[in-house]
């Protein structure tokens, strides 16, 4: 009897054992179909920066003519702003930022949190999906420092920040508070201070421009790019192989001023440090794209690239106007040595498409079709949908409120549903809609940077058609009242609404 019921004990512990098998295979090919996925987005580059995008420019960037090569190239993506702070909110959160407390410009180093602690992001989602979760880069976005008087001079950089990326879903978080031209200069790890600020940084001008303020000793602003990368590299070895799919939000902080290359890349191009700069970062991606290829999960990561906005630097016209060849301390090129931007009107800040027309690529091995390109409208706030379609996730109404998939095109190229129309957003508080070709910008100038500046809702509008005039060259609104008028409610309606997805 005492054999038969060991028997059966064994045959039971077999089933059992088996059937644990069973489910650990079942959930590793769970997670193999779903793919980590590495975000990164530059600071400040613009549509004409990428060799693949600008075949003319003199920078070479072979990592991404390489995820072009590979992946898919989006000729007509956008950025939710035409800044830093506004564009990293709708990013993480599907959500204009416009529709938050922040109405224009962007925060500082020493600002509190913008995004409300019990609002989605796209780490959260990820994380409740099985992802590990991970940020290097430059937030800005907003910390709780901790101060008893809510003073910057008072604020105890000994304690950790009591909001940051570790409050909306990420488990690993290494940043800089915001841009690096903004203080406090401090590197922290999972919210605590990596070093006590206590060198006082003296302000400088462009290029290598600074605002006064307190800096860690070991933070050195011509290593920042290689710290971010050792620690984006790291994070990739250390997950690659766990069975958890991973997803890393790798925001750069170049070539954003202070434009100040390492110097083993100082004179790498004839057109002056940002292009020195531009260069470095196109190395850092090539850096992350041998990291994946040698932890082997280059067919398992999806890779997608882009930017916060577009090139402050301006375009010079004039033959005779000195530019940054010239005088490295000039924000500006003129056409023959460089376009930043392209062939687009404005810079960075501006409504007119240099803004907020930005380089977006994206690799996936087996989904998206090599040397492929997309003409589909697009926006940064559609990276939400897209991670949690890809995750198995379900959007919740009351989160990613202006965010559409793109899978259906990364697949099949086209929308399985038409996408609402995209809202543009400038520093100044400017707006633009556009749908299809059209393009109505509500104001009567670019919001931003570029002159004339205009009025936010300032009349007359300007209507373009994006399909022939990409360049914003010929306004023709007055002739086409019906366009202006239809649009122009289009805009109300999502405005009004709070939402643009269904």
């Amino acid at each position: 009897m005492f054999q038969s019921l060991a028997k059966t004990a064994i045959a039971l512990a077999i089933v059992v054992f088996a059937s644990q098998v069973a489910l650990a295979q079942s959930a590793q090919a769970k997670d193999a179909s779903r793919p980590n996925i590495v975000l990164i987005m530059a600071d400040d580059m613009g549509y004409g920066d990428p060799h693949s995008l600008n075949p003319s420019s003199k920078i070479a960037t072979p990592a991404l003519d390489r995820l072009a090569h590979e992946g898919m190239t989006f000729t007509d993506a956008h950025t939710p702003s035409s800044v830093c702070t506004p564009t990293r909110y709708g990013l993480l959160t599907g959500r204009y930022c416009w529709r938050s407390r922040l109405k224009r410009g962007v925060l500082n180093g020493y600002s509190s949190h913008l995004i409300d602690t019990k609002r989605a992001t796209i780490a959260s989602t990820l994380k409740a999906a099985g992802y590990n979760t991970g940020i290097v880069g430059k937030w800005h976005l907003g910390l709780d420092f901790v101060s008893k008087s809510k003073k910057p001079q008072d604020f105890d950089y000994s304690k950790p920040v009591a909001v940051g990326p570790n409050s909306y879903g990420f488990d690993y978080s290494f940043i800089i508070p915001a841009s690096l031209d903004f203080p406090p200069y401090v590197y922290l790890r999972n919210h605590q201070p990596v070093e006590l600020p206590t060198v006082n940084q003296p302000a400088q001008k462009f290029p290598t421009f600074l605002r006064q303020g307190p800096r860690s000793p070991g933070l050195k602003m011509a290593d920042v790019l290689d710290d971010l990368t050792a620690e984006a590299t790291g994070f990739i070895s250390k997950h690659a192989n766990q069975k958890q799919p991973f997803f890393l939000y790798m925001p750069l902080s170049a070539p954003h001023k202070p434009v100040w290359p390492h110097p083993r890349y100082v004179g790498k191009t004839e057109i002056g440090p940002y292009g020195d700069f531009v260069t470095q970062v196109d190395e850092i991606i090539g850096s992350v794209l041998i990291s994946i290829d040698e932890n082997k999960i280059t067919d398992n990561t999806l890779v997608v690239f882009t930017s916060d906005n577009g090139s402050f630097m301006y375009r010079y016209d004039d033959e005779t106007t000195p530019d940054h060849v010239d005088d490295q301390t000039i924000q500006g090129y003129r056409a023959e040595h460089h376009r930043a931007n392209n062939m687009l009107r404005g810079t960075k800040a501006d409504i007119w498409e240099a803004g907020h027309r930005v380089p977006f690529f994206v690799r996936w091995p087996g989904n998206v079709k090599p040397s492929s390109y997309s003409k589909e409208t697009i926006c940064l706030t559609d990276l939400f949908a897209t991670c949690a379609e890809i995750s198995g996730q379900k959007l919740s109404p009351d989160s990613a409120e202006d965010s559409f998939s793109i899978v259906p095109l990364l697949k099949n190229g086209t929308w399985s549903t038409p996408r609402a129309p995209v809202i543009h957003h400038s520093s100044g508080a400017m707006f633009a809609i556009r749908d299809g070709d059209w393009k109505l910008v509500l104001g009567n100038g670019s919001g931003g940077r570029q002159k004339p500046k205009g009025k936010a809702f300032g009349t007359p509008y300007e209507l373009y058609n994006m399909a022939t005039d990409i360049e914003e060259a010929n306004n023709v609104a007055k002739e086409n009242p019906e366009i202006v008028k239809s649009l122009t409610a289009k805009f109300q309606q999502i405005f009004d609404s709070g939402r643009s997805r269904e």
